[in-house]
């Protein structure tokens, strides 16, 4: 049966809709395969999910995915405005997503009062003393592990208190500039009660640091890891399996430290994030 001209274009026009219908199923089946939680912020943690099976690389490098599909990325102090997100199904060709980072000014804050020898130790002995408790910190940050203790939630490790200094702050110690402050520091009267932020496992306890004094580090999974300065008492041992709100230990003023606080930090193996950014953790409940 001949076709004429007007039901050759005709069909043309279908086949060209029906591809162009294709690709945006296409799309959105890809999109469907990410999901993020949190804000495209400097310092901020996002806790992301894709489908099982699928591999993910950030800024280029690969991210751990645990097997129900979760994984985590983070954006440091000083991010750039742009990263790069990558989704690699199993047969598809990998997704791109550009994610546009919000840059944020940064507070600084004086300390004065502080012992000499805390602001700019000199004796070699103290100097070998700070190198091997940064490895010990370092070490306990390169964990990795796939179990994703984090997806149960955060909340704040103190009921009480109040913030004295923000993450990302540059700090003039005795009038010396020196680095940025990478956590949130509570004030609140020594032996008030610190908690477990989430569920984890101790991978670091140490009772006397020379800057941050009585120590621990909880490992939530996938690198993320909770840090508690200055504590005057440390309820666990390293390997236990905490739960969100356990008592873990005791507020103090022990390390550099003007005052009774808790430092908490955030961390995603080395890279530093913001406590204050953690996705659902909400204001501090002072």
């Amino acid at each position: 049966m001949a076709v004429t001209s007007h039901k050759l274009i005709a069909l043309k026009g279908l086949v060209r809709r029906l591809a162009v219908a294709t690709l945006l199923l296409t799309a959105n089946a890809l999109a469907a395969e990410l999901q993020l939680n949190g804000v495209l912020k400097q310092g901020a943690l996002v806790q992301g999910v894709t489908q099982p099976g699928n591999r993910v690389h950030f800024n280029g490098a690969a991210v751990q995915v645990d097997p129900a599909g979760h994984f985590l990325i983070g954006f440091g102090r000083d991010a750039p405005p742009r990263a790069e997100l990558l989704i690699h199904g199993e047969h598809a060709r990998p997704e791109q997503h550009v994610l546009q980072v919000e840059q944020r000014s940064y507070q600084e804050q004086r300390i004065d009062g502080l012992p000499a020898d805390q602001v700019s130790p000199r004796s070699a002995e103290t100097l070998e003393r700070i190198r091997q408790e940064a490895t010990l910190v370092k070490r306990a940050r390169r964990i990795a592990t796939l179990e994703s203790h984090y997806v149960g939630g955060f909340r704040w490790p103190m009921d009480t208190g109040i913030i004295t200094g923000v993450y990302g702050s540059r700090r003039i110690l005795n009038g010396k500039p020196r680095r940025p402050h990478y956590g949130v520091d509570i004030a609140a009267p020594t032996d008030t009660p610190v908690y477990a932020p989430a569920a984890g496992v101790v991978s670091l306890v140490h009772r006397d640091m020379y800057f941050t004094g009585g120590t621990l580090i909880i490992d939530h999974g996938h690198g993320l890891s909770s840090t508690m300065m200055h504590l005057q008492r440390i309820h666990v041992q390293e390997g236990t399996a905490v739960t969100p709100g356990l008592l873990v230990g005791r507020v103090g003023a022990t390390g550099r430290a003007t005052g009774p606080h808790l430092d908490w930090r955030i961390n995603l193996f080395q890279k530093r994030l913001d406590p204050e950014l953690i996705p659902g953790l909400g204001p501090f409940p002072h």
